[in-house]
C-alpha cells in the first residue's frame, strides 16, 4: 500500500559557534549544499537562517501579515513575529530564545525551534549542518531522486532533482490536482503526428527513483497536437496525465503544469537539480 507523507520536514540545529564560524558554516539539506545569498548567523548560540531556506527548500508554506509569519505543513503550524520572542506552535503559546529579525532585506528565523516542531533529523560536523527531511515513500520504498525528462520531441533532455521536499511537492500535484479519468488516446508518441486528429505528443516524463536508482513510479504528461482546425480538436482535452505503472489516463491542465514548473525552477535555482 502506498504511503504518501505530505508533511515536509523543516530542519535546523543547535550550534555552539562564534559569529566568525557561522560565516563559513555550510548547510546541507538531503545531501545538497543550500545556496543562499545571505549566510547563516549565530545569535545566542542559535542558528538563524533566511526564511527562504524553509519556504523553498523544505516545503513549508509561508504567509505574511504585517510582521507576522505563518509557517505551515500538513502536520504543523508555527506563527512567528519579527522582533518578538512569542510564538504560537500548533495552537500553544511558547517563547523563543532568539526572536526573528530582518537583516540585509532578509528575514532570519531560528531553525532549531522549527526543527523540533516538525521533527527534523540534524547533524553537525566540522562546520557543516546536515539536515535530512522526511522522504517520499512509494510502495514502501524511499524515493532518492526524481528523474525529469523533457523536450521529448527534440530527442529528450534530462535532469535529476534531489531534495525530499521537491519530490513531495511534485508528487502531490500529480496525485491531487489531476482531473477525471479518461480513456487512453488512440495515438500518442514522443513526436508530433500531423496526420491523426486527437493525437498527443509527450511533453515530460517524471520517474521517481529509489535508492538503487530504479523507477518506482512513472508519470507522463502529453499535449494535444494543435495542427488541426479548432472545431475538430474541441472534443479532446489539451493535456493528459498518464500513470505509466497503472496505465491509467487523466485530464491535466496548464495550471498544474505551471505549478510543477515553478517547483522545478525553485529546485534549479537552489542547486537541487543536476543534468
Amino acid at each position: 500500500m502506498k504511503k504518501f507523507f505530505t508533511g515536509i520536514i523543516v530542519a535546523s540545529i543547535f550550534l555552539m559557534a562564534s559569529p566568525t564560524d557561522a560565516a563559513t558554516t555550510h548547510v546541507q539539506i538531503d545531501q545538497v549544499v543550500v545556496k543562499s545569498d545571505v549566510a547563516p548567523e549565530i545569535k545566542n548560540n542559535r542558528t538563524m537562517v533566511p526564511l527562504r531556506v524553509i519556504s523553498e527548500n523544505l516545503g513549508a508554506q509561508v504567509q505574511w501579515k504585517d510582521a507576522q509569519i505563518t509557517l505551515s505543513t500538513d502536520e504543523a503550524t508555527v506563527i512567528l513575529n519579527v522582533k518578538n520572542k512569542t510564538v504560537i506552535k500548533n495552537g500553544n503559546v511558547e517563547q523563543l530564545d532568539v526572536q526573528p529579525y530582518v537583516k540585509s532585506n532578509r528575514t532570519f528565523v531560528p531553525l532549531r525551534f522549527i526543527a523540533e516542531t516538525f521533527g527534523s533529523q540534524v547533524e553537525y560536523s566540522q562546520g557543516s549542518i546536515s539536515i535530512t527531511s522526511t522522504p517520499l515513500l512509494l510502495d514502501n520504498e524511499q524515493i532518492k531522486t526524481l528523474r525529469y525528462e523533457y523536450n521529448m520531441a527534440k530527442g529528450g533532455e534530462m535532469q535529476f532533482i534531489k531534495g525530499h521536499a521537491y519530490h513531495q511537492a511534485i508528487y502531490k500535484v500529480l496525485q491531487e490536482q489531476k482531473g477525471e479519468q479518461v480513456e487512453a488516446p488512440k495515438d500518442y508518441y514522443w513526436r508530433f503526428n500531423l496526420e491523426t486528429v486527437g493525437s498527443y505528443t509527450k511533453l515530460a516524463q517524471y520517474d521517481f527513483l529509489n535508492q538503487d536508482n530504479t523507477s518506482v513510479e512513472q508519470y507522463d504528461i502529453y499535449e494535444l497536437n494543435q495542427s488541426f482546425p479548432a472545431e475538430e480538436l474541441a472534443p479532446y482535452p489539451t493535456f493528459l496525465l498518464h500513470d505509466f505503472n497503472k496505465n491509467v489516463w487523466y485530464v491535466f491542465t496548464e495550471k498544474e503544469l505551471k505549478a510543477i514548473q515553478q517547483i522545478l525552477d525553485n529546485a534549479t535555482n537552489n542547486g537541487f537539480t543536476t543534468k
